[in-house]
């Protein structure tokens, strides 16, 4: 009797495990893009870099750990559509708590810098203090 409920106890622990990563394969599989960042943003220090991302990884309820995974390349509207392949699935309003996180940490609107290939990176350029989405234009970060 003990042996099965064991079993059983395993079988769905394994089950939440297995299941509970809600990052998206393509970018669950990378290794670190710590490195990346600081390619990038040579200037920036590495705790307002970190704390940008947790901000990103949280909107988008990803968990925290995770936030390394995401280089200043990636685009934000290609995450969000790695987590809804489909149209007609509902989202959890990320890119909405994202704009008004942004807004509320950073004074920086969201809508007033969007385009379709809006990356993390250029993202992060506007949270920087001196950086107007005027004077931010569409950067061209390296790959």
């Amino acid at each position: 009797m003990y042996l099965i409920l064991a079993l059983i106890f395993i079988v769905i622990v394994a089950a939440l495990c297995w299941f509970d990563d809600s990052l998206p394969k393509q970018y669950r599989r990378r290794v670190c893009m710590g490195r990346r960042w600081k390619q990038a943003f040579p200037a920036a220090k590495k705790q307002d870099m970190r704390r940008f991302l947790t901000d990103f990884t949280l909107a988008f309820a990803f968990d925290e750990k995770d936030k390394l995974q995401f280089a200043p390349t990636d685009k934000i509207l290609d995450i969000y559509r790695a987590l809804y392949p489909k149209k007609w699935m509902p989202d959890s309003l990320e890119i909405e708590t994202l704009a008004e996180d942004m807004a509320v940490k950073y004074q920086v609107k969201l809508e007033g810098i969007w385009y379709d290939d809006l990356t993390l990176g250029e993202l992060y350029l506007a949270t920087q203090p001196g950086k107007s989405a005027v004077a931010l234009g569409h950067c061209q970060l390296s790959k």
